[in-house]
Parts: C-alpha cells; structure tokens; sequence
C-alpha cells in the first residue's frame, strides 16, 4: 500500500528522486555510496573508475570524503577519476580552473596516484583538441567505462557543460558556453568579461555509458530547472533531461532544490493532504491565480475541477473557505510596522505595545535596508519608533576601480585646496594606478583599495540612512571579519562575528528585528549575516529576558519576493512613499546604473525594488483584496 501511494504522489516525476532536508544530509549519503562503492572494489582488487564534477554542488561531498580518508582509513589508491569539463582556454594554475578546485578539495587530501586523475586539459591548441577528447573517450573505454558518474545542474539544464541543442549520443568535444551559465560564473571571474566562452567537456552520451549516475542539486535556486529535468518532456533545450532515458540515475535533491517538484509544491494534485492552515491559504491563492479569479469568487466546481475536492469536502463549502483565507490576508496587511498603539492587535501582525519600539535593522551590504524594506524603515521612523540601522559588511568588494581613483583625486585636490601637504596620497595614489593596470580578474585588493572602497559605501549608506531619518548614534558598521579579506569566495564565520553580533543586541535591546531573509543563495552573503543573527539571539535567549519580547521579522532582497501564501506582514507604500524609498536607494551612487555584481538582472536596483514591490501588491489586488502602489513583504520567523 505505500508502494502504491508513493507511486500515486511521485506519478509526474519521469526519474528516481531522492530528497533529503538539506544538502548536509545528502552529500554525507552520497559521499557514504561513493566510499562503499571504492572499498568493494578494493575488496575484488579492481580499480573504481569515477566520473567527478565541480562547482559549489560537490564541496560536501569531498569534503566528506577527505574526512573519510583521514579519519577512517579510506583509501584511493585503486580509484582513477575523470571530470566532466574544465573552461577553455585556462591554465591548470589559475583559481578558476577545475584542476585548481579538484585539488583544493580533494585531490591533495587524499592519497590517489596523480596518474589516475584525468581532467580535460584547457593549454591545448584547437588544432590539437579533436584528438586529445577522443584519447579521452579511449581512457574511459578502456577501462571499462565509469562506475559511477557525479553530476550537478546549471540552471540552463546543462550537465557537464552540455548546453541546450547539445545532442544525446554527444562525445567529449569543445563546446561554447551559453550566456546563463557565463554570468552564473562571473562572480569567480570578478566580471562576465572575464568568463571563457568556451569548454571542454565530457559528452551526453559518455555519460549515459556511467553504470550508475547521481545528479545532485541544492537550494531553490535550483528548484525551477530541476522541475523541468524530472517532470518535463525530453528536450535538446534542457539537456539533463536525456537522463530520463537512463535505467541507472538517480536525482538526490535538498528540500529547497526539490520544492518545485509537483508532489511538495502542489501536492493536492497527487495525494490526500492534511490540510492545515498553511496548505489551505497556499492552495486557495494557489488556485485563485490559476482560475483567475479573485478569491471570494471561487466556486464548488472550481475546487472540484483543480484537485482539492477533499478540501471542499473537509472544510468546505468553498464560500466558507474563501472567506476565511481572505480575511487572512486581509489582516497581514498593516500600515503600522512596528504596531497600531491601542489598538486591538489580535488580527494584526505587529504587537501594539509597546507603542514606541526599540528597532535593529540587519543590512547584509550598505544598501539591502533601502532596496528590500526602505519604505517600512522611513515609516518607522516616522511613526516614532527607535530605529537602528546595522550594516553588516562594509559591501567593499563591489566597488569599481574607477570610483576609488575618483575618490582619491577628490581627496588630493581637497588637501590642495586647503593647503595640507599631499605628497602621501599623491604616492598611494600612484601605487593604486600601478596596481588596478596589472590586477587579475578576481585578484584581492590591496588593504588601501578596500579602505577606500569601504569609505565610499560607508559614506552612501550614512547618506541614506540620514534620509530615512537616523542620527548617526543609530548607524553602526559592524564590518563582520568574515568578510573583510577582499576575496569572492568568503572565510569562515568566526566567533568574532558572533560575539560583535550579541554585543550590538545587548547594547540596543530591541523589541523588533529586521533581517535579510533571502535564501536563494546558500552560499551568498545574506544567509551568512542571517545565521549569524541566528546564532546570536539563540546563545543571547539563555541569559537575556529582553528577548521574550523580541520579535525577528524576515525580509527579502531585490531580486526574489516571499511567494503570497507565506507573506505575513504587508506594507502598502504610497505613490509618494515609493519616491521616498527611490531617493533613499539612489544615495547608493556606486551602485547605480550599473553595479559590479548585477546577477542576472539588468535592472537597476531601484528598478527592481519598485516593479517587485508592485508586482507583490498587484498579487494582493488579483486576489479581490485592496489595490495599493506598491507593498514591502515580511515573514515572522520562530525559534
């Protein structure tokens, strides 16, 4: 019988899926196959012939496996490996080149032959590349072909770095990259510019000769493509599908990559549900976006006809139903952020008292407070509240070079001009020239260069923040140590962070918090400030009583919104404070027109900010509620 109901909710998946809660959990598991898979090899005293691959997907899994090895005695002295690609043209030597990666993360922690590791090599002339992939294929063949092939996903379908159109019976070959995955890859080339055009990779159809192939995906950034790979129709547009015609795959998934998959997302389609009150308020807004209608006008038949009869059935009629998730949504939206006082707040978001709250705003970068909650923070202000601001890092590495020479002559001519001696700046001044003309892509900047960079982001979110309404005792920079090291690629989070985290908290005592709850990314900025914030309200909650009182509020950046069902908390804006949040945002002139790390939109921020806050409140007007300008999204979260 569960055999059967398992089969009944997973009837749209077209492949074997595994999830687990988080990729912690599944790279542990997968790393756990990969070791019993090289130790019963041992055991015949053959060799284990990996297909490995790169990316942020697999660190885990290495990383799993180095402990293996150091800890437990696993040995790879009988595995040979092949990875699936490497950018072309790039020297072994570079930090963006996967022969770089491999041996960051595994190959120099283990103790395998350097002779069994075989990575497409990115030095060779063209003339000479035709040859070397099919010598390739050879090595792989006539070892009998893989025993098991590592994959992860791009976001264009792409495995290995098979783009769309490639074919499925594709060999090892020179490919050109598509544009998506340039720009996923351009924060570790510090600019799209700096990305390759071209790869290296191991075919659709090497691949398929894998006796067992596990493709890993985590976070919701993932989810929308991994829905297309495992219930969509086979495609050259979205390569990974060929792996439906695979007997021997497996997708192992986290929550979040999973999360678009028919039986999580919109599980009704496939089986009973519990229909708690969360499920109900997601399904009915759910099914009000996909009938059209505003919610109080769905019907019997509607619910009936779109797979939550049994809803109907247990808490129906539907009139009943649309009235009750109406007037939830009706009472997320409030004016009043940090509260209505005196009035009666058992159907608003916010307590009423009390009624001038201590308030801490947690900005990630020097601009995420205007950009994802600039209208709720002047409304704070407004309404009398005892804001602060707190920006995280100092956002220095998304500065332009120029900005930093402008900045510096701005300073010369400064001195100059009150006559201060500026022989010291005028060589600092020279020494940053020399340095941005011979600067690599993604070379760390000098002390200097990020000082500079620093001051010009200070200066703007103090400029913004002032506009919002703040004396400066309510701006503190906190700049997290684990993000001071010029790097791309971040350093740990250290006990630093967290104590100089606790400390601010102590200091202000608030009633409220706001932090960047934007998740998308789990190896992004915002998460770590998040857990940060996390870790210091839970050691905090053991000695401190202030924080019985003490409400966090979850807010987003400029590129994703919460999903409606999940919003708690709606601020509408008036056309007016739209315009207020707008020159709030436009203080950030380093970050104007176009900033260093755009991501994949080419909006401007403060573009996007407006559209995203009037597509949220143009949701709320498609569900029959009040049509406002614009609304700001908050989500409670519970410890």
């Amino acid at each position: 019988m569960a055999r059967l109901n398992l089969l009944e909710e997973t009837r749209f998946e077209k492949l074997p899926v595994t999830v687990y809660p988080d990729e912690h959990i599944a790279s542990l598991k997968v790393a756990g196959r990969i070791a019993d898979l090289i130790r019963g090899k041992q055991q015949k005293g053959e060799k284990a012939v990996l297909g490995l691959a790169t990316g942020a997907t697999p660190v885990e899994v290495y990383a799993e496996l180095v402990r293996l090895h150091k800890e437990e005695g696993l040995s790879f002295q009988n595995v040979i490996t092949f990875n699936l690609d490497e950018y072309y043209p790039m020297s072994p030597t570079a930090a963006q080149s996967y022969v770089t990666f491999m041996n960051e993360n595994l190959f120099d922690h283990v103790d395998i032959p350097k002779e069994n590791v075989h990575i497409p090599d990115g030095t060779l002339g063209r003339e000479q590349i035709t040859a070397y992939c099919l010598d390739y294929e050879r090595k792989i063949e006539a070892l009998n072909g893989l025993d098991l092939q590592i994959l992860g996903i791009g976001r264009t379908g792409h495995i290995g770095f098979n783009e769309p159109g490639s074919a499925p019976n594709s060999g090892t070959r020179l490919v050109t990259l598509d544009d998506l995955t340039r720009r996923d890859a351009s924060r570790d080339f510090g600019g799209k510019e700096n990305v390759p055009t071209k790869a290296i990779t191991m075919g659709i159809g090497t691949i398929f000769k894998a006796r067992e192939i596990i493709l890993m995906a985590w976070s919701k950034k993932k989810a929308p493509i991994i829905k297309k790979a495992v219930e969509g129709e086979i495609s050259s547009d979205v390569p990974a599908t060929y792996l439906q015609l695979s007997e021997h795959v497996e997708f192992v998934l986290d929550a979040d990559a999973a999360s678009e998959l028919t039986r999580f997302n919109t599980p009704w389609l496939v089986k009973d549900c519990v229909w708690d009150e969360r499920l109900t308020k997601k399904a009915v807004i759910w099914l009000s976006e996909t009938v059209r209608k505003p919610i109080l006008k769905l019907t019997d038949e509607d619910y009936n006809s779109h797979g939550m009869a049994q809803l109907a059935v247990e808490k129906g009629p539907a009139y009943t139903i649309n009235i009750h998730i109406f007037n939830k949504l009706q009472h997320t939206i409030t004016g009043w952020p940090g509260g209505k006082p005196k009035a009666d707040d058992s159907q608003r978001p916010e307590r009423a008292e009390p009624a001038q709250k201590r308030v801490i705003i947690f900005s990630p970068h020097p601009d995420d407070d205007v950009i994802s909650m600039g209208g709720t923070f002047i409304r704070l202000v407004d309404q009398g509240h005892d804001v602060h601001v707190a920006y995280q890092t100092s956002g220095n590495t998304a500065v332009w070079d120029d900005d930093v020479l402008r900045y510096m002559e701005f300073a010369i001519d400064f001195d100059k001009s009150i006559g201060e001696d500026s022989s010291r700046l005028k060589n600092l001044y020279g020494e940053m020239r020399n340095f941005f003309e011979a600067k690599q892509p993604n070379q760390p900047d000098t002390m200097e260069v990020r000082n500079v960079k620093g001051f010009i982001r200070k200066s703007e979110a103090i400029a913004a923040a002032r506009y919002a309404g703040l004396d400066d005792k309510h701006i503190h920079f906190m700049a997290l140590p684990f993000y001071e090291e010029g790097k791309i690629r971040r350093n740990p989070v250290t006990e630093e962070d967290i104590e100089m985290t606790m400390e601010l908290l102590r200091q202000v005592k608030p009633h409220q918090i706001f932090a960047a709850g934007d998740f998308a990314d789990p190896h992004g900025t915002h998460i770590v400030c998040f857990r940060i914030v996390i870790e210091a309200l839970q050691r905090l909650r053991q000695t401190e009583d202030w924080l019985e009182d003490c409400w966090l509020w979850m807010y987003r950046g400029a590129w994703h919104e919460f999903e409606t069902y999940e919003i708690e908390m709606a601020v509408p804006l008036s056309p007016q404070e739209v315009e207020r949040k707008r020159n709030a945002i436009f203080k950030h002139q380093s970050q104007k027109d176009r900033p260093v790390f755009p991501g994949d939109d080419a909006r401007e921020f403060w573009v996007r900010a407006e559209e995203r806050n009037r597509e949220t409140a143009k949701d709320y007007d498609c569900l029959g509620l009040a049509d406002y300008e614009a609304m700001e999204a908050f989500v409670r979260y519970r410890f």
